[in-house]
């Protein structure tokens, strides 16, 4: 069957079950600029790896904060370089079982985060990049807007502002990690990397469309290599095991394929070899994982049967 007849029923689906629930959680107000989001918007997108774009819901070309999702993109622009091996050496892949911001298992843990795809572990590569390239805010817009074909990428200045105001818990675990000798450049330009990387937008379509790598095994949108197909398995390992917060469990058994969330209300997920699906509620559950974007990949994957188990 074509995708173009076969994806619109795959969208209807998806509507069918979350247009209910649409609305609910709540949205990340210890980041104050996130706090007015409307909680009662939805979109969803699915790219495949030939170019086609599906898309449902009435906010699927809204713009959101990436927030945590960027923990996959700069992932891999460390890891594309001859520091790619070494940034292991200073983070592990293991599930943290913890908070995504959690301090005590730094201490007990000598100053290394249990995997890139939380907080500490994600300012830790952000280092690497720094170290790498003189500027990794820069670095992962570049990729963005090369990936997406849209030059307009960009920091939303709020809401990284208001991320630096209220980041006193980021601070802490950078300082931490520094006292342990594990962070490498000044914590302070460090952070402000961070805090800008986070707060780049994207829309559904966009989001789905900048992470076709990992869906083509490395290869870019011009047809380069960002990563070895190697590597790329390995990211996408990194996601399934530990993307999704202290819920990574809970995705691999409704979901079944790797994703990555963040406190923005999006979630990015990988079909190997067929597609990316971006899904975006700003109602987020204890866990810190959108509602809506959850129940909607849970949809898909039932309908489409498209599980790596």
């Amino acid at each position: 069957m074509d995708d173009s007849d076969y994806y619109p029923g795959v969208l209807d689906a998806v509507m069918e079950q979350v247009r209910s629930h649409i609305g609910e959680g709540r949205v990340a107000d210890y980041i104050p600029e996130l706090a007015d989001v409307d909680p009662d918007e939805f979109g969803f997108s699915i790219a495949t790896v030939d170019g086609g774009m599906y898309s449902t819901g009435d906010q699927a070309r809204t713009r959101f904060s990436m927030q945590s999702i960027t923990k996959v993109f700069t992932l891999a622009l460390v890891m594309r370089g001859h520091a790619g091996s070494d940034v292991w050496k200073r983070v592990h892949r293991e599930p943290s079982g913890n908070a995504f911001n959690s301090l005590h298992q730094l201490e007990f843990e000598n100053g290394v985060p249990r995997n890139p795809m939380i907080n500490p572990g994600a300012l830790i590569v952000t280092d690497q990049l720094l170290s790498d390239t003189g500027d990794a805010v820069g670095e992962l817009r570049k990729l963005l807007c090369e990936e997406t074909g849209d030059p307009d990428l960009h920091t939303d200045n709020l809401v990284a502002e208001s991320e630096s105001r209220s980041g006193d818990r980021n601070r802490a675990l950078a300082y931490l990690m520094a006292s342990f000798g594990n962070i490498r450049n000044p914590v302070p330009e460090v952070l402000d990397h961070y805090f800008r990387q986070c707060s780049i937008t994207v829309s559904c379509e966009e989001l789905a469309r900048a992470g076709l790598f990992l869906a083509r095994r490395g290869r870019r949108a011009d047809g380069s290599e960002l990563l070895s197909v190697s590597d790329t398995r390995r990211i996408l390992a990194v996601m399934l095991t530990c993307g999704t917060y202290d819920a990574a469990g809970e995705f691999a058994y409704r979901v079944g394929i790797p994703c990555k969330s963040g406190v923005g209300g999006g979630i990015l997920a990988v079909v190997p070899g067929r597609c990316t699906v971006a899904a975006w509620g700003p109602g987020l559950d204890a866990k810190g994982n959108s509602v809506t974007a959850a129940l909607a990949l849970e949809a898909f994957t039932d309908v489409t049967g498209c599980s790596v188990f």
